[in-house]
């Protein structure tokens, strides 16, 4: 209800019931004002209004605004009703005006309050009941849980908190009348109430908690004898624990082994998963022949049934599914087999370059050249040491020691293309005064008399910051050409970044009079060009992650065209033309023989998985050397665990990441949770292969 009252509360002296009671208009307020006798008196929950012989009882809650209308002693009050007239009393002293609606405000008040709580009281008797429903089926699933699968894992917590019941009961819970009203409910309401306000996440984590330290005391015999060796305690912790998805980070000789058999173990012999439901993928085959024997060997020892748990390489994995999920199972290139694809690659190759020449010159120009990245703009280390001149820098392919990164690329692309070059050679005419040293161009080239600086500039013309006085130098050195005057070339890092130099140079060199004479085969006496094998290696390891990331050749474009400014951008954009004519070479050869290479057997298994053409039978799956899963085998096993109640168990250790020529992406282990969902870690931290002194030093030594 709202009032509207003026603060002037003087009264008149008019004798009337008591305040608290009754109010009236008296014989003077009446005659002046020309009223009607009445009286007002307050009966929670109503109040009763007499006009001349009439009464009407009127409920509190009733009342929508009240407003008094001050004269100069007596006040007339307003009463708004719904659907009705508004009441109105005249003839009331200012003083008892201000008093009646003040109780009248209060009663109403109180009164609205008492109807609040009341409703509230039955609201929460409505919406209690789903509330104690979820909260007794939570503990029966929680216990149920527990008795069979021995976790509650974060789907399982996860599914329960999506039906936890909502609407208004938090805020009802904060009324002191509805707390005191839930005191009088059953012990087991109240504990699911409290449940229900409880953060399940850390509740599941306690039980989970108090079922790890019961387990680890019940089936202590059988961690100490499952393996040769008893397990550690974080070994067991990470048997006992069966959260949906799991990451074992275990560093190199803690027993990872041990741990992926003894959980096979452990499913079976609480019943968690089927012998049938247990799959263990391993990188290679041999760590899969170890794995399977290794699981025989032990759950045979201890009576479980190890000849039904599978363990397989990935890709023979893969085949099996496209195989169920078709009808037909697909062939592998033969030239996969044993290693051979290098060859088939300098196959591939050679084929391009005889038919190609265009490619045979990217092919050589990359191998002599380009093989090497540039660093960051004005970031260089020398990696070389010229005894003759006392410098460090770096050495080119003719044996010369330069000073920068990108004059050794220079100097290699005119030994390449057999252009005779001198580097820092003396300027013809002596420039040695009281502030310059004697001028040494960076390369001269004396078939035909020109000098060439190369410029520390980036595309706005600017030296990297800490390159103090380089343009004051820049200036002298083109002044003392101009005096001369000599032939000189300028050639800018931006325009070695863009290619834009190398063909500049050729302009200017052929121009002059130089005959440009590429030769691969022209003996280096410094530093020895990129091997072809190497170079295939790199191109293989390229396809591999390309094919495994499903990267389209719009797709590497686009991300060439993403780089930043002071990227060697003409140097990416060399290799991945001699990449795009390799793939699809790879491809036509692959439609050809109607065979398929190993990443599209991973990338068409997951397919199948994904569109469910397959349905995986496995509920436990778990993945041996995690950390050099490529992005195809990562999603592979996400599709494996896709559907509920599923568990991953992988294992690995991101130190220990070698095959990334295979494709392999240690981003899926140290990103896991983005690939898999909401994950639990495991560490095995102690080592079984070396004593501890000798894992000190190794640490220091790692750590400096």
């Amino acid at each position: 209800m709202r009032r509207d009252i003026d603060d002037d509360d003087s009264a008149s002296g008019m004798t009337i019931a008591p305040l608290n009671q009754t109010w009236g208009a008296g014989p003077i307020g009446r005659a002046i004002t020309r009223s009607a006798r009445w009286h007002l008196r307050i009966d929670e929950p109503h109040f009763i209004v007499t006009v001349g012989s009439q009464s009407k009882k009127i409920d509190l809650s009733m009342v929508e605004y009240m407003s008094v209308k001050r004269g100069l002693v007596w006040s007339e009050i307003c009463l708004r009703l719904p659907n009705k007239p508004p009441l109105t009393l005249d003839g009331i002293s200012n003083a008892h005006a201000t008093s009646m609606s003040k109780a009248l405000f209060v009663a109403k008040t109180r009164y609205d309050r008492r109807l609040h709580i009341q409703a509230q009281l039955r609201e929460f008797d409505l919406t209690v009941k789903p509330v104690d429903s979820w909260g007794r089926n939570f503990h029966e699933a929680c216990n149920q849980q527990l008795a069979g699968k021995r976790w509650l894992t974060q789907e399982f917590v996860s599914e329960w908190a999506k039906t936890k019941p909502g609407g208004n009961f938090r805020a009802l819970l904060g009324e002191p009348e509805v707390q005191d009203h839930l005191k009088s409910k059953s012990e087991g309401l109240q504990a699911h109430v409290k449940l229900w306000q409880t953060d399940i996440v850390p509740f599941a984590r306690a039980l989970n908690e108090h079922h790890l330290a019961r387990a680890l005391i019940d089936h202590k015999d059988f961690f100490d004898t499952i393996e040769k060796s008893p397990l550690t305690g974080e070994q067991a912790k990470a048997v006992v624990s069966f959260d949906s998805r799991m990451l074992v980070v275990a560093s190199a000789g803690s027993g990872k082994t041990s741990t992926m058999v003894a959980k096979a173990a452990y499913a079976l012999r609480l019943n968690i998963v089927p012998p049938e439901k247990i799959l263990l993928l391993a990188f290679n085959n041999e760590a899969a022949k170890e794995l399977q024997q290794r699981v025989r060997d032990r759950l045979t020892a201890v009576g479980l049934p190890a000849e039904k748990v599978v363990a397989r390489t990935f890709h023979a994995f893969g085949l099996d599914v496209i195989g169920a999920a078709t009808g037909k199972k697909p062939r592998l290139a033969p030239w996969l087999d044993q290693g051979r694809d290098m060859d088939y690659l300098m196959t591939i190759v050679d084929r391009l370059k005889d038919r190609n020449p265009a490619f045979r010159t990217n092919w050589e120009l990359f191998r002599m050249v380009l093989g090497r990245d540039l660093p960051s703009f004005g970031k260089e280390e020398p990696e070389d040491w010229d005894p003759n001149t006392k410098t460090r820098g770096f050495r080119t392919l003719q044996g010369d020691v330069v000073k920068s990164q990108g004059e050794r690329m220079i100097a290699d692309w005119l030994f390449y293309n057999g252009v005779a070059h001198r580097y820092e050679s003396a300027y013809s005419a002596d420039t040695a005064d009281a502030t310059h040293g004697q001028y040494r161009p960076d390369f001269y080239y004396p078939d035909i008399d020109t000098y060439h600086e190369h410029w520390a500039l980036d595309a706005n013309g600017k030296p990297p910051d800490e390159f103090v006085g380089y343009l004051q130098s820049m200036a002298w050195k083109r002044e003392v050409h101009r005096r001369n005057p000599t032939a000189l070339i300028e050639t800018t890092s931006a325009q070695l970044w863009s290619g834009e130099a190398f063909r500049l140079l050729a302009k200017e060199l052929t121009t002059r009079g130089i005959k440009l004479d590429p030769n691969p085969d022209r003996p280096a006496a410094g530093k020895a060009p990129i091997e072809n094998q190497t170079l295939l290696r790199t191109f293989r390891t390229f396809l591999t992650h390309a094919k495994s990331n499903q990267f389209s050749g719009a797709d590497l474009r686009a991300r060439l065209a993403s780089q930043p400014a002071d990227a060697f951008r003409y140097r990416h954009e060399v290799f991945l033309s001699l990449f795009e004519a390799i793939r699809n070479e790879w491809e036509a050869s692959l439609i050809a023989e109607g065979v398929i290479d190993f990443e599209e057997m991973l990338i068409q298994a997951a397919d199948h998985l994904e569109a469910g053409r397959w349905n995986s039978p496995f509920e436990l799956v778990m993945v041996d050397e995690f950390q050099d899963a490529s992005r195809a085998r990562a999603r592979l096993t996400r599709a494996l665990v896709s559907k509920p109640h599923r568990y991953l168990f992988a294992v690995g250790d991101d130190w220990q990441s070698i095959n990334r020529f295979a494709g392999a992406d240690l981003s899926v282990m140290t990103d896991f949770e983005q690939w898999f969902g909401k994950a639990s870690t495991h560490r095995l931290e102690r080592t079984f292969r070396c004593p501890q002194s000798i894992c000190d030093v190794s640490s220091k030594f790692v750590l400096k």
